[in-house]
């Protein structure tokens, strides 16, 4: 959701349907040997003396323009609830992404302390409602549009975080499935991923009965929106026709609030009266909230933000073991196959599986299997990627403690709840 607007005052030349979908075709993959990774961070941010205290806008508003002035590598923006995402550049290797990013994070830590602020990782905030701190006709917009289809929309703009892991979209390969092996990879592996890294199961003080809620969000939301295409053909024709049958969520103004049309698909704006440009576009694909989202490379959406300072690194080292080691992605592919069946022909997040992995995590036992197997795939892969012994021990650490059991970190903070006698007692859930 952080992604930029382009400025509406510049002239204006209109995009056919046949070039939307050449354009949308031409550079939503790009394939090659995966070279590169990255990882988009996002916390929510609360007081330093106590992670229930929403922060006043002003304080937030001092705070990030502190941030404004580190010299990061990461990209940082701020989401509509005022969450901070740190975005990392392309690395070319799992310890290089980690490092950099880590070293940001720290900076960034520094100077909210400074500020009496923190960063919690945690996919949904368990404590307070929605309230928006950016007041933009983009946020404007989109919170009226999302409203038409109930109060799960301003809750992922306001109160939900994540880890997005950034992979290549890898080789073109023979066989049915051709450049999209790995696209069909990140669709299935992504329940396991939802399930293993679940980290919500609490809004407003009262648990929810999911795991994720962050992802039962997403499930709840408008389909044309947050649905994967159809996983059955070519991906580029796939996602090229599904960004053409989107709705369109708002259309941009040089000026006062952007218009909010109704029912008006993307194929059918550029056959109107005043159709679409590139910038029109460009913009039309951040709008565009799938679990798997094809930017030239593969952006997997579904991950709750983790706890502790280090969290984040375990799913982003799973996650890229399992991609980009040979082995450990066959044994992925072969693990995940099945649970495919479940899933059914619906597509992700609604289907059976995604529901059943947000609600249960890995209490249920198939994506307990799945996730056991792909994380023992995952930690004989560490070493042939590069991963340092310090990595290795975090996710053999989160293995023990949650996968081999069939738990994830949203079930300490229901035992923290439920012994505490109240939703939080606040305890291992500030960084």
């Amino acid at each position: 959701m952080s992604d930029s607007v382009s400025d509406c005052t510049e002239h204006r030349s209109a995009v056919t349907e046949a070039e939307v979908e050449a354009l949308v075709h031409g550079i939503c993959f790009k394939t090659g040997p995966p070279r590169s990774l990255g990882v988009e961070l996002e916390w929510l941010v609360h007081e330093l003396r106590s992670p229930r205290l929403p922060v006043p806008p002003e304080r937030l508003e001092a705070a990030y323009a502190a941030l404004r002035t580190l010299p990061l590598r990461s990209a940082l923006t701020v989401e509509p609830g005022g969450q901070l995402e740190l975005s990392s550049a392309p690395a070319a290797s799992l310890m290089e992404c980690i490092g950099s990013v880590s070293a940001d994070l720290e900076a960034v830590r520094a100077s909210l302390r400074e500020a009496g602020l923190a960063l919690s990782g945690l996919g949904q905030d368990p404590w307070n409602p929605p309230s928006r701190f950016l007041h933009e006709p983009r946020y404007d917009a989109m919170e009226r549009y999302l409203d038409r289809t109930g109060p799960e929309g301003r809750a992922m703009m306001c109160t939900s975080a994540s880890v997005q892991v950034c992979l290549d979209a890898g080789y073109e390969e023979p066989g049915p499935l051709g450049h999209g092996r790995r696209w069909w990879l990140a669709h299935q592996l992504g329940a396991v991923l939802v399930a293993a890294f679940a980290h919500s199961p609490m809004a407003e003080g009262q648990r929810t009965g999911w795991r994720s809620t962050r992802q039962s969000l997403w499930t709840a939301m408008e389909p044309g929106r947050t649905s994967a295409p159809p996983l059955d053909g070519d991906p580029r024709t796939a996602w090229a026709q599904h960004v053409l049958d989107s709705p369109v969520m708002c259309v941009r103004a040089p000026s006062g609030p952007w218009d909010v049309p109704e029912g008006l698909s993307f194929r059918d704006w550029t056959h109107s009266d005043a159709p679409p440009d590139r910038k029109d576009l460009d913009y039309h694909l951040t709008t565009l909230f799938p679990p798997v989202r094809p930017r030239g490379h593969l952006e997997l959406r579904m991950i709750d933000a983790q706890p502790g300072e280090n969290g984040w690194i375990v799913p982003l080292a799973v996650t890229a073991a399992l991609f980009d080691d040979a082995e450990a992605a066959e044994t992925a592919y072969r693990t995940v196959k099945p649970l495919a069946e479940r899933a059914g022909s619906l597509a992700a997040p609604r289907n059976p599986l995604w529901i059943a992995a947000a609600r249960s995590g890995l209490a249920d036992p198939e994506l307990r299997e799945a996730a056991v197997a792909c994380f023992a795939a995952a930690a004989e892969a560490l070493p042939r990627i590069g991963a340092s012994a310090e990595v290795r021990d975090a996710v053999a650490e989160f293995t023990d403690r949650y996968v081999a059991r069939g738990r994830c970190p949203a079930d300490d903070l229901l035992d923290s709840a439920h012994s505490a006698g109240h939703p939080f007692n606040g305890k291992d859930i500030r960084t």
